[in-house]
């Protein structure tokens, strides 16, 4: 198989796992997450039930799929970001373009789409999922963009750790807010808190 025709079954399979990801979401939203099976969601995306098993394990895992392609991309962006960057506004970049490129800065959820994520992300089965390899990636990223040692070194461990603590917080926020907020409004928000050393807020 040449390169080209690899390439191009990897773009399809790659297209075939979203399509189901973006189907098991919108049946989550119009009839809640337990009332939803893969075969609904092989059925919404036009495929059949074996082609669904060959991609997800289940229906958390195709429902977190379009944050977890999104998290790849985040890599890709840190990656080609300029050396010269301070390393908190190339991550604040890496985290926000992908999610501005699938309409997720355009408007804030509705409140029952908001019930929804709550329920998905209490899911036991949504944060093992979610948590794939996530961590480590993250460390081999940032200790290329640092010149430190993702093994040896501390700090690339660290910063992970701490962004980890951020999409934690700002997802928790997101998923309480009221009224609803866009989600990267308070991943900007939560970012530059960091970098400026995490200041206590005022008060009036």
């Amino acid at each position: 198989m040449s390169d080209e025709q690899l390439g191009l079954r990897e773009r399809k399979k790659r297209d075939t796992r979203l399509a189901l990801s973006d189907a098991a979401l919108e049946l989550a939203f119009a009839r809640g997450l337990g009332n939803i099976t893969r075969d609904d969601i092989a059925a919404r995306a036009g495929v059949s039930v074996r082609t669904f098993n060959n991609y997800f394990t289940g229906k958390h895992e195709a429902l977190v799929y379009r944050q977890v392609e999104r998290v790849r991309r985040s890599l890709a962006i840190l990656r080609g970001r300029p050396a010269d960057e301070p390393l908190w506004t190339s991550i604040r970049a890496a985290i926000v373009e992908p999610l501005e490129a699938d309409g997720a800065g355009l408007a804030p959820p509705r409140p029952e789409q908001l019930a929804v994520i709550r329920e998905l992300l209490d899911a036991p089965e949504t944060r093992v999922a979610l948590s794939k390899g996530v961590f480590d990636d993250w460390v081999e990223a940032i200790a290329e963009r640092t010149g430190t040692d993702p093994v040896r070194d501390m700090y690339p461990r660290l910063v992970a750790g701490v962004l980890g603590a951020v999409y934690q917080a700002t997802t928790e926020t997101y998923v309480h807010a009221n009224p609803p907020v866009l989600i990267t409004t308070l991943l900007r928000q939560a970012i530059n808190d960091v970098a400026a050393g995490l200041p206590a807020p005022t008060t009036d």
